[in-house]
């Protein structure tokens, strides 16, 4: 929560893992977003249970799952801190662009908004979903060029040090971060029918792809001596937090270590998501394949016996006639 330029009106304890569940600010704009997205799917998964639908219950808290973990982002004390801390707004960026998107994914949110939603809605949806905005922004190779470049811009540019100074565009940019996390994961997962989906090998290695990026941005995070913030982070020191603030390069370097540990790790859980979904799928197809082959060997021998019987029957009807 921002509060000025270059300082808090208001000191903030020292930053501990207690911080992060007593420090909460539930007033703002990212709150009421997470209510009432809340709010929508489980009237959704309401109104399946009504007309006696099943939905799963595991989509259902994957996509909870995904609310709790913006709720802790913005709202808890990583919220709080996350323009004091460079390392605590790093644990918030991975959270928000790779944590909410691919929680999100498992949960379904379009599959159940489809089943769900009256006629016109419905339609609208559709509609969305098959124009040529969606189409492009769902092309692969594009979201993969969002989601890797968009780190690049937001610390290498003055992106980010506006943001510290900006309450609207801090907001926005954790709106930003979602959406272009949306954007990649969400085709890739598979679960909604969106466009821009692949086959599993591409959706592997767009993947893996993601691993070096987030190691080699940490890794330069943590290696230049230019502050990213500018002075914002020094000028910190200068106040009554002073005492407590680690040094802005140390808290930087831990910032980088933060991006490229979380970035592999949560990558890599998605890449373990997407084999196991790939060998369900094979499996699956495999067993579609060998009903088939037994519903066209059974027709074959239906018909085979067919053609005996008639074999039989057309010489004893001649025998008859003779």
């Amino acid at each position: 929560m921002l509060h000025g330029a270059g300082g808090h009106e208001e000191a903030l304890p020292r930053f501990t893992l207690g911080t992060v569940f007593t420090q909460w600010e539930l007033v703002s704009w990212a709150s009421l977003a997470i209510l009432l997205t809340t709010a929508l799917y489980l009237w959704g998964t309401l109104r399946m249970h009504r007309r006696g639908d099943r939905w799963p219950l595991g989509r259902t808290a994957a996509f909870l799952g995904s609310m709790v973990a913006a709720a802790m982002a913005t709202l808890s004390g990583l919220g709080t801190y996350d323009d004091t801390l460079l390392s605590v707004h790093m644990a918030q960026h991975m959270i928000l662009s790779m944590l909410v998107p691919l929680a999100m994914a498992l949960g379904a949110p379009i599959t159940l908004a489809l089943r769900t939603l009256p006629g016109r809605p419905r339609r609208w949806l559709l509609v969305a979903l098959h124009s040529r905005v969606a189409k492009v922004l769902s092309f692969p190779p594009l979201a993969f060029t969002l989601f890797i470049v968009t780190p690049w811009a937001l610390y290498f540019s003055g992106w980010y040090p506006a943001t510290l100074h900006h309450d609207y565009l801090h907001e926005m940019t954790h709106l930003h971060m979602v959406l272009v996390g949306c954007l990649f994961f969400w085709p890739l997962m598979g679960i909604d029918p969106l466009p821009g989906r692949i086959g599993y090998p591409f959706r592997l290695l767009l993947t893996v792809l993601t691993l070096p990026f987030h190691a080699f941005m940490g890794v330069t995070i943590m290696a230049q001596d230019r502050l990213i913030g500018g002075h914002w982070y020094p000028a910190l020191h200068q106040g009554p937090m002073g005492a407590w603030l680690p040094d802005a390069h140390t808290d930087q370097h831990l910032a980088g270590g933060i991006l490229w540990s979380s970035g592999d790790a949560i990558g890599l859980l998605f890449v373990v998501v997407l084999f196991v979904q790939w060998v369900r799928s094979s499996t699956a197809e495999a067993k579609r394949e060998d009903r088939r082959l037994d519903l066209l060997e059974a027709r074959e021998a239906r018909a085979a016996r067919a053609a005996a019987a008639a074999a039989v029957v057309t010489p004893a009807a001649e025998d008859d006639g003779r």
